[in-house]
């Protein structure tokens, strides 16, 4: 990554107050109002050290979960729930050995799975009660203090990213560090990335960041890596637009547990509203006919 000429102004490891706008010095950005965050994570140089997972609990202060062994590989958390907003994956395939491919390289694929902050978000759409929200940073946010509990949210999510907790019965989900930005502080998961597997900055800068990475697998003979949640692409498809929170990938979106054609509920609303509205019709046209057959 490029360094920011600030980062060699700071020539201490110990401050006596927070650096102002810290992320020009971490992530080469300027956190902003108004303008669009979000993450992209190239799972390409993932390597599973599960670093985001512990600064996403930490930071948030956030429980352990599903201690002890899963039996599914190095993967203990098992998903996204409540508790865990990061969880990374460890995907394990059969590999065909030929001479194409170096000798270490492996069948494991890895991925950093969070939120999508949606650009159409359906769970905000769902949310009866406003607790879900756009923040000024472009990013989707859970209010606990406003949430009722009702879960509209989660089965609207077509990514299955929302829970409801078993301790407050409040709707759960990845802020984006929505704290942290306004405080000019870079998202902690992607501050401890130690392999920049997660990238956060603007919006359109990373996308455009992304589509020069895919370039370059390509030109490396990576003929399958692809982007996932951009405009355009899989993953964005439905009206959803595109995520905040996109991937590149080299395998199905199914692979890494991502549906390939996720949808907005709410584009299904008026659909079913129509058919339900014309069996009622039907039925009533049945009933009348059965009673003038009776009269």
């Amino acid at each position: 990554m490029e360094m920011h000429p600030r980062v060699r102004e700071q020539t201490r490891s110990e401050f006596d107050t927070l650096i102002p706008d810290e992320s020009e010095l971490t992530a080469n950005v300027r956190i902003e109002p108004g303008r669009a965050y979000g993450f992209f994570t190239d799972t390409t140089v993932c390597i599973g050290c599960k670093a985001c997972e512990v600064a996403c609990k930490e930071w948030n202060n956030l429980p352990a979960d599903n201690i002890g062994l899963t039996g599914e590989s190095y993967d203990n958390t098992g998903a996204l729930s409540a508790n865990t907003w990061r969880h990374v994956s460890f995907i394990e395939k059969p590999v065909l050995r030929h001479d194409l491919q170096q000798p270490f390289q492996s069948g494991w694929l890895m991925m950093s799975d969070v939120c999508k902050h949606c650009h159409n978000a359906p769970c905000l759409e769902a949310c009866p009660t406003g607790a879900i929200f756009k923040t000024e940073f472009d990013t989707v946010v859970v209010q606990q203090d406003i949430c009722n509990g009702c879960g509209y949210c989660v089965p609207a999510c077509p990514f299955g990213v929302v829970d409801v907790s078993k301790v407050d019965g409040k709707a759960h989900k990845c802020t984006l560090c929505y704290d942290r930005l306004k405080g000019g502080l870079e998202p902690a998961c992607a501050k401890s990335c130690p392999t920049d597997s997660i990238q956060f900055g603007e919006l359109h800068k990373l996308q455009a960041r992304a589509q020069e990475r895919v370039a370059e697998l390509h030109a490396l003979g990576v003929a399958n890596a692809y982007l996932y949640g951009t405009p355009g692409a899989a993953g964005a498809t439905g009206d959803l637009q595109y995520l905040n929170a996109f991937f590149l990938l080299t395998d199905r979106p199914e692979t890494y547990n991502l549906p390939a054609a996720p949808t907005r509920p709410a584009n299904r609303v008026a659909p079913a509203l129509t058919s339900g509205l014309a069996t009622v019709a039907g039925l009533a046209v049945a009933a009348l006919a059965l009673f003038a057959r009776r009269w």
